[in-house]
């Protein structure tokens, strides 16, 4: 896992390479004729990857977007009118079942269809029309990481066909970006050991950090053990928030942007409460967290585009990926091959 995590950068590059000119079919396609609404399946780690899409496409284009049930065509063989949809499968192995069972019924109806995947020779290749495939090479760790953020590269690059606003330039700087996490290694290394005995945990992330929510609290889950529950800042001060109490974990994702405000009424209640706060943030929002709260600190600028939190979500998720396997360390488990968890999981 430690060593994948580290690949991130090199794997990217590769990603961004190869998914320009499949951005660039894609464009061609889509000429004078967008779709009217998106459905995204995937399940798993790519389905934490979709939940980001949702949020990146609706921003960036304007164009309604829904994470597919695939059970609604599995189980109860419902028929979807998927007419003027993009489907867009994402799956790390391209084999997860009821994905691909998504995505053929969708061409089936006439939807333009998109997959997402590592590997060039799997079902899911063979069924999408457009095919963007993450060059991150063989991961062996049963927990997904380099696969994670290049679905999110790629995700980026279809909005890019979309024609939403997203500078090449700047997903050019992403593994730079990647590589500025990286560094912080030794420091997460060292935080790892004050959650050595954590047996449950809250991560809390909005917009276009959600996703990340959902990731870390997966990861401290199947590698670590720990009882991981994931909340948007608005939903949990909708109920969960009783919960917390003195030395209670909570870690968030706290970029600089239209999030930053209510993530900060949300650190301030919860230093009320004296909950135990990790923060993940970069070095040009730094100033607006105060001192006393514990803080990873990405030492990259990350590109200030609007919102400003365009950019943050991939070199956000290294440093709790590193935590993550640190964490597993800490507790004597083996982060690669977690218990009763295997590479392709297949599910109807």
């Amino acid at each position: 896992m430690l060593e994948e995590i580290r690949e991130q950068p090199v794997a990217l590059e590769r990603t961004l390479r190869g998914g320009l000119r499949a951005a660039s079919h894609l464009t061609r396609t889509l000429a004078g004729k967008k779709p009217k609404f998106i459905l995204i399946a995937a399940r798993g780690t790519s389905d934490n990857a979709a939940q980001f899409a949702r949020y990146l496409l609706e921003i960036t284009t304007g164009i309604p977007v829904s994470l597919a049930a695939p059970s609604i065509f599995t189980l109860y063989e419902a028929r979807v009118n998927l007419r003027d949809a993009m489907v867009i499968a994402i799956s790390q192995s391209g084999e997860s079942t009821d994905t691909n069972f998504v995505l053929e019924r969708a061409r089936e109806q006439g939807a333009l269809t998109i997959g997402v995947t590592n590997e060039v020779e799997s079902t899911l290749a063979r069924i999408a029309e457009h095919v963007f495939f993450v060059r991150a090479g063989r991961e062996r760790s049963v927990a997904a990481t380099k696969t994670y953020t290049g679905q999110l590269l790629m995700c980026y690059l279809i909005a890019h066909a979309l024609g939403a606003k997203i500078q090449v330039d700047d997903l050019r700087r992403i593994p730079e970006w990647t590589d500025a996490a990286l560094a912080l290694e030794k420091e997460v290394a060292d935080r790892a050991g004050r959650y050595r005995f954590m047996e449950r945990a809250v991560v809390v992330g909005r917009g276009l950090n959600y996703a990340n929510a959902f990731e870390f609290a997966l990861k401290m889950m199947e590698t670590c053990y720990v009882l991981a529950d994931r909340f948007s800042a608005a939903d949990f001060l909708h109920g969960p928030i009783a919960m917390v109490e003195r030395a209670f974990p909570v870690f968030l994702f706290t970029p600089p942007g239209p999030t930053w405000e209510g993530m900060r009424d949300m650190l301030d209640r919860l230093d009320a409460l004296q909950a135990e706060t990790l923060i993940f943030t970069s070095a040009n929002h730094r100033g607006l967290i105060d001192g006393h709260r514990r803080a990873v600190v990405i030492p990259a600028k990350i590109a200030r585009r609007k919102p400003e939190e365009l950019y943050t979500p991939i070199p956000y998720i290294v440093p709790a990926q590193l935590l993550a396997a640190f964490l597993a360390e800490e507790k004597g488990l083996d982060p690669d091959r977690p218990r009763t968890l295997s590479k392709v999981t297949r599910t109807l």
